[in-house]
């Protein structure tokens, strides 16, 4: 029996351990997201030491690694052959490991564009909460039979089981990218723009639009990044230049060195918007709608990222009712992204389910996870 076999029993005897006891089981890899989420309860149950890469066919797109394995080992591995995560799945932190980046189900910039965690998840091996080691789907886009059950857990916080082994489809990096700073634009004309762009044939990336406060006067900014062909990147930039000048905007090309770090900083929430909230009382909040939905009249500082599908800002908790019905309205929902200090513990951090959402999700949780120990409280309060 090697060390990682060694590593696999010990975690399902402490998952059986635990089970039998009914000890609850915070299931941890680098912690870099234990902000997000409902609550942390329960004992660690540390993934951290089960790393390393299984397996890596370049030529096939697709790698294999433990669920503790640093996604910046894994970005670094996959950069060396020229390929990459496409969607571009925020860090938070130095210690975030791969299990982490699937559990959270959180993406980066190019989500719009590229697709999200679980649109590249091809299979996985996880503990369930009987300690039973499971198998679900494998290396290929097509080996799914029935339920996609390694998707599911994409998204889950590890409620539903542990991560021990993930297969994931890599892309090559694309062989040419731009990005264009535009000014002068405000939020319903940046989304104009956007919406328009996204119905042509252009190399549309990422965008990202933002108001800047702190200069006098205050300032719009729309960054747009364009990833392709070189041939169909060059001829988007003027294209889109000329678009934003007809709309009233002033649009320039980006130094791609200084893009690259400021879209760094956007998908690692480092960006000034994200680094000082407006105040004490205030939650970073997170709005997934359509992106066709128009500028919300709120009296609130925002960043919207996804060509419009997602819009950040800093609100208070008393606000939480107004958000999540507009978001509802808008086909989409609120979650409270960070925590405000004065925030209320009993306000929901996801939006409510419905009731039949609901019994779907806590029935999935009984399959999986019968004690109830894997991370309780993480996404609901009640289980």
């Amino acid at each position: 029996m090697n060390s990682d076999t060694d590593l696999t029993s010990m975690l399902a005897a402490r998952v059986r351990d635990a089970a039998a006891s009914g000890t609850p089981l915070r299931i941890r890899g680098g912690g870099g997201k234990d902000f997000y989420g409902q609550s942390l309860g329960g004992e660690v149950l540390d993934l951290s030491g089960h790393a390393g890469v299984i397996s890596y066919e370049p030529s096939e797109l697709v790698v294999t690694v433990r669920g503790g394995t640093p996604l910046a080992e894994l970005e670094t591995l996959l950069a060396a052959r020229n390929q990459c995560l496409s969607f571009e799945p925020p860090h938070f932190g130095p210690h975030a490991t791969v299990g982490g980046m699937v559990a959270s189900g959180l993406s980066g910039p190019a989500r719009a564009s590229s697709g999200a965690v679980r649109d590249y998840l091809l299979g996985v091996v996880m503990l369930n909460g009987k300690g039973e080691c499971l198998t679900f789907g494998g290396q290929v886009m097509k080996n799914v039979a029935g339920y996609d059950v390694s998707r599911l857990m994409a998204g889950t916080l590890g409620t539903l089981g542990v991560l021990l082994e993930v297969s994931l489809k890599v892309l090559p990096v694309a062989p040419d990218e731009a990005s264009l700073v535009c000014r002068g634009l405000p939020q319903q004309k940046a989304l104009d723009l956007l919406n328009r762009w996204g119905g042509q044939p252009l190399p549309l990336n990422a965008s990202c639009w933002v108001r800047d406060e702190s200069a006098s006067p205050a300032q719009d900014f729309l960054f747009v990044r364009l990833r392709g062909a070189v041939a169909a990147v060059d001829a988007a930039c003027p294209r889109m230049i000329a678009d934003v000048q007809a709309a009233g905007g002033q649009a320039v090309p980006m130094d791609n060195a200084q893009a690259r770090a400021d879209w760094n900083a956007c998908r690692e929430h480092t960006l000034p918007f994200f680094a000082r909230p407006p105040a004490s009382d205030a939650g970073l909040w997170r709005l997934s709608v359509a992106q066709t939905t128009p500028a919300l009249d709120l009296p609130y500082a925002q960043l919207l990222e996804w060509h419009g599908g997602l819009r950040w800002l800093w609100a208070p908790a008393s606000a939480a009712a107004q958000l999540r019905r507009l978001a509802g309205q808008a086909g989409g929902h609120a979650s409270l992204f960070r925590r405000a200090a004065l925030v209320p513990a009993d306000l929901p951090v996801f939006t409510p389910l419905s009731p039949v959402q609901s019994r779907i999700q806590q029935a999935l949780k009984k399959q999986f996870d019968p004690a109830g120990v894997f991370n309780p409280g993480r996404m609901s309060m009640d289980w």
